[in-house]
């Protein structure tokens, strides 16, 4: 119980939100279904109590940092592995219509086991490649904020986040240490995607040494319809 204590003040603390106990159950929900099936799927590296409080939900929930401006309606998780940020940002905020996009199977299982047991509403699991959401017309351009975490280096995240958010919207890119570097590396695609640098806002985990960075482009014309190419063309031919 004291870890969830902590992490209450924490998330408090770094983003505003005081967690409901509802919401605090929810999380103690999620974590003990994440370290059982992580036993037997290897969902996750973190593996402890006090890891996935802070390295995955705390975490996660400090996207709010920058969206607390401008909420999202529509939001769209890309490679969410095992529901990250995407399950926790929904916890928080129950009239957001949530899609999680993940193409490693036993990873959309475990989000699609997670929406069932903690009845979330208006959360959809697709099991799919980024680049193929990205062209499907249910979902280019559809989305408020497109988020992703530890998926692909900024120049090929882009690739993969600007096509899915509205003219308007906003995608953010969760980094560490190399996130200011990775974002100047990047700043061709942007443009080339019809995108523009909004900010870096640097996040200090407690706990955690590494610095990690929020990076938020905002979408400011539509996305050329060739993009996102093909499978494996952005990773492999960064813009």
């Amino acid at each position: 119980m004291i870890y969830m204590e902590k992490m209450i003040a924490e998330v408090q603390q770094l983003t505003g939100l005081r967690l409901t106990p509802r919401q605090v159950s929810a999380f103690e929900i999620f974590e003990h279904e994440l370290l059982e099936w992580n036993e037997m799927f290897n969902l996750t590296a973190i593996r402890d109590v006090e890891g996935v409080r802070t390295k995955h939900f705390l975490d996660s929930l400090t996207c709010l940092i920058e969206m607390r401006e401008h909420p999202p309606l529509r939001l769209i998780d890309i490679g969410t592995g095992a529901g990250f940020p995407g399950i926790p940002l929904k916890i928080v905020m129950p009239n957001l219509h949530l899609t999680l996009v993940e193409s490693v199977s036993k990873k959309a299982n475990f989000c699609s086991h997670m929406v069932e047991l903690l009845n979330l509403e208006n959360v959809q699991v697709v099991t799919k490649r980024a680049e193929e959401i990205g062209q499907d017309p249910r979902h280019r351009e559809a989305y408020d904020w497109a988020v992703a975490r530890a998926v692909a280096v900024l120049p090929i995240l882009a690739e993969y986040l600007l096509p899915l958010v509205r003219v308007g919207g906003y995608s953010m890119a969760q980094k560490g240490e190399s996130g200011p570097q990775e974002t100047h590396a990047a700043e061709r695609a942007f443009q080339l995607l019809g995108g523009r640098l909004k900010k870096i806002t640097p996040v200090n985990l407690p706990g955690v040494a590494e610095q990690r960075f929020l990076v938020v482009i905002q979408k400011v014309a539509a996305t050329p319809l060739k993009y996102p190419r093909r499978v494996g063309i952005p990773s492999k031919s960064p813009l």
